[in-house]
């Protein structure tokens, strides 16, 4: 194994793991105030929640697929998985080993990613040539990818015919039964077909032949589908590290209130991956990155751990896009859904906001 000797030291050395949404803002918030290490398979960040946009508009992919080293300027990026982490150092998948002062765990989610930026615009446009290519559509999974999605496709694309099947008895089973409820109305208003309490089996389509078999035994006839459920927590590899007491059941990293993992001191868990009983949304794992990284800073300067700032899990609020225009929110004690709430996120996904915050122009194509 390679031993990557840091330049600084003087106990300023993160190490953050993933390059997600809340990876690269920890990154990019202390890259001035430390020695930062980002480590991630892959050579860019998503903007994840825009990458159904991407499929129906390859060119909006431009803006939201965003190179490490455009943000992290002073800092260095590992583009290789994380395998193991001790007491003092991370071990990477190449065989390279990283000692860490503070480390910052933002694996997310297991998802098989294209390594380059360039590959996963590539991607963008055959998953559009495949839908444009299509008379027929059908998605797997009801949650808000599946949704979305099929969203997308109806308003870009309203003479395809979409299908949508979920195993669960309504769609949006993250949110209320009422934003659920009208975001299954929007979707039949665009003759969106929406099949619940079944499954699909995708294995049940002869060469040639488009046509699947649901747990029920109806039948779909379906040019291309995209497979939209939920993804494994990337935790798995945690098993085998020194970390592995630290997990819970669910293969979540056990936090305290100031996003510090169970029984350790400088090592700090955000995002997705943690045990937080809240939804688990992109600018949720900002407020995470956030809370983390000051008190990081905090520690490095000698603080006193009394101020050590805590993170406290606000309300419920999700918004699912419709398309380009409309959307339906759900709110503490409001759920609305149409054109005014598609003001807030629709047209542009907060792609705008997500690359300002990470100190890039807005609007610019990388």
């Amino acid at each position: 194994m390679e031993r990557k000797e840091s330049e600084s030291g003087n106990g300023r050395r993160v190490v953050v793991i993933g390059g997600g949404i809340a990876g690269s803002l920890a990154s990019k918030l202390l890259q001035f105030d430390s020695d930062v290490t980002l480590i991630d398979p892959k050579e860019y960040f998503e903007i994840t929640w825009a990458s159904l946009r991407s499929m129906v508009e390859p060119s909006f992919a431009e803006r939201t697929l965003i190179n490490h080293k455009k943000y992290l300027q002073n800092g260095r990026v590992v583009t290789s998985p994380a395998v193991n982490i001790t007491n003092t150092e991370v071990v990477t998948g190449d065989g390279a080993v990283f000692g860490y002062d503070y480390l910052v765990i933002a694996a997310g989610h297991t998802d098989v990613l294209p390594k380059t930026r360039q590959e996963k615009l590539s991607h963008y446009q055959a998953e559009y040539e495949k839908i444009k290519s299509s008379e027929s559509v059908m998605i797997v999974g009801g949650g808000p990818s599946g949704v979305e999605l099929a969203a997308e496709i109806a308003v870009d694309f309203p003479d395809k015919k979409v299908t949508l099947v979920h195993n669960g008895p309504r769609l949006l089973e993250f949110v209320g039964q009422k934003a659920a409820d009208k975001a299954f109305d929007w979707l039949k208003s665009k003759k969106v077909e929406i099949i619940l309490n079944q499954r699909v089996d995708l294995n049940s389509a002869t060469d040639g032949d488009k046509t699947y078999r649901t747990s029920e035994g109806e039948t779909i006839h379906a040019d291309c589908y995209f497979l939209c459920t939920g993804k494994p927590l990337a935790s798995e590899w945690i098993k085998g590290t020194g970390l592995r007491d630290s997990l819970d059941g669910k293969g979540r990293l056990i936090v305290d209130e100031h996003l510090r993992v169970k029984g350790r001191k400088n090592v700090f868990a955000v995002g997705d991956i943690t045990d937080i009983q809240e939804m688990k949304q992109g600018y949720i794992a900002e407020k995470h990155a956030s809370v983390a990284t000051r008190n990081i800073k905090l520690l490095m300067s000698g603080g006193n751990e009394r101020k050590l700032s805590s993170y406290k899990p606000g309300p419920d609020i999700a918004i699912v896009s419709l398309g380009r225009k409309d959307s339906v929110a759900q709110f503490p004690f409001l759920t609305v859904s149409g054109c005014v709430p598609g003001l807030i996120k629709s047209k542009d996904l907060f792609v705008g906001k997500t690359r300002k915050a990470r100190g890039l122009d807005p609007n610019l194509v990388d």
